[in-house]
């Protein structure tokens, strides 16, 4: 495909022969977005894809996938979502409405599914650098307030608001507590009060283990 390209076809067979080779040709990052695992409607299609994918070499690219709750619907799609973290995918549950299937390959290619109705589903594919990089914008802010798969199936993840965020942000990033404090635009008493109900809500009892459990449950960015 050529820069900025848009093109439309009708159905799990025509995608593949048109634009199943760009699977292949990931180098660096794959992210998906789907509401369940059935983005291929056809059992051949779902097959052909998994053999381009694991037919490439994946070293070294990031496998992100973000799923809805209805993905773990069953026993069988919880394993399969198991086994693909295995492999060395991330693998996040999404609280909001993930109503079409997107893939995008390498920040340069985006394959965005049409909703799925009778008959050929759509699919458009696209190089348009604008397209790809808005809809990867919004897959990366989903991403950003998604609960890590086992954190998920555990049902132990706190709530965390958009405060509490900003302060682990903050803690992450590793800034003093005065500087921490004056970009977050609070008293240096109220930003360590923040800290430490944050630590409270993690059952941490240091700064540090409340980073590695934040981490260990998918709250980090």
């Amino acid at each position: 495909m050529t820069a900025d390209q848009v093109i439309t076809v009708h159905g799990d067979a025509e995608l593949i022969a048109r634009a199943g080779h760009l699977f292949a040709g990931t180098q660096r990052e794959f992210v998906c977005a789907a509401r369940d695992l059935d983005t291929w409607s056809q059992p051949e299609a779902r097959q052909a894809i998994s053999r381009r994918i694991h037919g490439a070499d994946t070293s070294g690219i990031t496998v992100d996938k973000l799923v809805s709750p209805v993905a773990l619907a069953d026993e069988a799609a919880r394993s399969h979502l198991r086994e693909v973290a295995a492999r060395g995918a991330r693998v996040r549950i999404s609280s909001a409405p993930l109503p079409h299937e997107t893939i995008i390959i390498d920040r340069r290619v985006m394959i965005l599914a049409g909703r799925g109705a009778p008959g050929m589903r759509e699919f458009t594919v696209t190089t348009s650098p604008v397209l790809v990089d808005g809809v990867y914008s919004l897959f990366r802010a989903a991403w950003e307030t998604a609960t890590d798969l086992a954190a998920y199936l555990r049902g132990d993840v706190p709530h965390l608001d958009a405060g509490s965020r900003a302060v682990l942000r903050a803690l992450g990033a590793g800034y003093t507590d005065e500087s921490a404090a004056r970009q977050l635009g609070l008293s240096l008493r109220t930003y360590r009060r923040r800290v430490a109900e944050l630590m409270a809500t993690l059952e941490a009892d240091s700064r540090f283990q409340a980073g590695v459990r934040a981490g260990e449950l998918g709250l980090t960015g």
